[in-house]
């Protein structure tokens, strides 16, 4: 936490959050344009906040971009928030709904979070049918290597798709797979109208990735969830369910147990 709080206590690195808050994915050159500060200068601030976890990286090819991450945000409300006047923070309260309930891009989702586990035991949680019904709902059937078929059980519901697959699997380093179909038995389960159902269904099939990196004691994970156009309403819709659900994994492997359950519209994570 102390980390977190002095990154935030400096105005110009307030005001890099603040840019990547109003646009995401940025590189070094589009937020030094919007500062009066030297490229070496913000280059520095962004080291702070990445080191605080306020900013996590993505790479495109050699280009380096950064996006504003929630989870410490999140974590100092959970953490804190109940121990004093709400009224006394009220400011932060709003930032983690703000940040919760708005999409962090245009086009795609990341999160970053530290987790006191091991690669092995995170690799289980992420593939587990017995780990991931506990704090996600759903299981998953399939042999985890690159190329093979996927299938989603959710609210007693089976979703089946040659279009869901693995992307990648290298174990404990990296996951990444398409996501579900949105089909008519999954919209009926989760409480979708037929609207809804129809404006999701049109969309095209997203990706998620997950790249473990061990640092000591913890294992930090990155989930970058891709591939929707501008204006997506799944994007919208997984932008407000994944911190909730990364929260939870990481309750499950450093306590034993999970999140308790919040009322939240059906429809929180596609």
């Amino acid at each position: 936490m102390d980390e977190v709080f002095r990154a935030l206590a400096d105005a110009n690195r307030r005001r890099l959050l603040d840019s990547l808050n109003a646009r995401n994915g940025q590189s070094l050159r589009e937020l030094c344009a919007g500062l009066d500060l030297t490229r070496q200068s913000v280059s520095k601030h962004l080291a702070v906040l990445e080191a605080a976890n306020l900013v996590s990286v993505v790479w495109r090819g050699r280009e380096k971009l950064h996006h504003l991450n929630a989870e410490p945000i999140n974590a100092i409300a959970e953490r804190w928030i109940n121990r004093y006047d709400r009224a006394r923070v009220r400011a932060l309260a709003d930032l983690k709904t703000a940040l919760e309930q708005e999409p962090m891009s245009d086009t795609e989702f990341v999160y970053t979070t530290y987790i006191n586990t091991t690669p092995k035991r995170l690799w289980q949680a992420l593939t587990d049918p017995a780990f991931t019904s506990r704090y996600w709902g759903v299981s998953f059937q399939s042999d985890w290597t690159k190329g093979s078929p996927m299938t989603w059980q959710e609210n007693g519901v089976t979703i089946a798709d040659p279009a869901q697959v693995v992307l990648e699997a290298d174990p404990y380093r990296r996951l990444a797979y398409t996501w579900h179909t949105f089909t008519p038995e999954f919209g009926r389960a989760n409480g979708f109208d037929d609207a809804l159902l129809d404006t999701i269904a049109a969309e095209r099939r997203s990706t998620v990735s997950f790249d473990l990196e061990p640092l000591g004691e913890v294992v930090k994970l990155t989930v970058l969830h891709s591939g929707f156009e501008p204006g997506s309403t799944v994007l919208e819709l997984i932008g407000g369910g994944w911190p909730h659900l990364l929260s939870s994994l990481k309750t499950l492997l450093e306590t034993g147990d999970t999140l308790p359950e919040t009322p939240a519209p059906a429809s929180e994570l596609a």
